[in-house]
């Protein structure tokens, strides 16, 4: 299985994980927040070259 494959199946399983645990607003507001606060983060140069290679691999 490839990394990018072991960590969808790592997400899943912890939105499950919360999807259970927690109220409905609570897991996905963490489930979309964490994510925006990752991508946030980073540096601007970081977020341009995060947008070139996701374009690039959606042109394949």
């Amino acid at each position: 299985m490839s990394k990018n494959a072991k960590i969808a199946t790592g997400g899943v399983v912890v939105g499950l994980i919360l999807w259970i645990w927690l109220p409905w607003w609570a897991a996905l507001l963490i489930v979309l927040g964490v994510p925006a606060a990752a991508y946030l983060a980073l540096d601007p140069s970081q977020r341009r070259r995060l947008r070139r290679v996701t374009r690039k691999e959606l042109g394949r």
